[in-house]
């Protein structure tokens, strides 16, 4: 990795807990946070998170080796997040596939739930054909994964 700025966010467990804070711009008219900005949240922690297990996204795309790819995203909003709010955004890996990853990922303020998604993101060739994931990359959340379980 290039970048001297560390990664955001905390590993905790078997979850990765990254913090937003909604400013202005995140806002719409009425006041709340835009529905869209939940994803844009949604994937700089799940980014945060793949920097913190090691996995170099950047130098798979430039060497040609492949890059994940959002393929499917169920959101449920709960309740709005509003100006200055402090937001945390939480995020597990449930299920680990030999080519993708299913996530969950919930916007907090508090301990009130804002937003939940559950997606999937699959690794594929960079000319989109789906491929298996680097064997160091499918440890690296197989370790993540099973932070915290008493059973591994």
């Amino acid at each position: 990795m290039t970048s001297p700025n560390p990664p955001g966010g905390v590993l905790d467990g078997a979850r990765h807990l990254y913090a937003v804070r909604v400013y202005y711009e995140d806002t719409d008219l009425s006041g709340i946070t835009y529905h869209a900005n939940y994803l844009r949240w949604f994937e700089r922690a799940r980014s945060d998170l793949l920097r913190m297990l090691g996995i170099d996204q950047r130098a798979a795309i430039e060497t040609g080796e492949g890059a994940y790819a959002l393929s499917e995203v169920n959101l449920k909003y709960l309740r709005p997040a509003k100006l200055d709010d402090d937001v945390v955004i939480e995020t597990r890996c449930t299920e680990l596939g030999a080519a993708s990853c299913r996530m969950h990922q919930i916007a907090r303020r508090g301990d009130e739930n804002l937003c939940e998604a559950h997606l999937r993101v699959g690794f594929i060739t960079l000319d989109g054909r789906p491929r298996r994931q680097p064997a160091a990359w499918r440890a690296a959340f197989e370790t993540f994964m099973n932070q915290g379980n008493p059973h591994t």
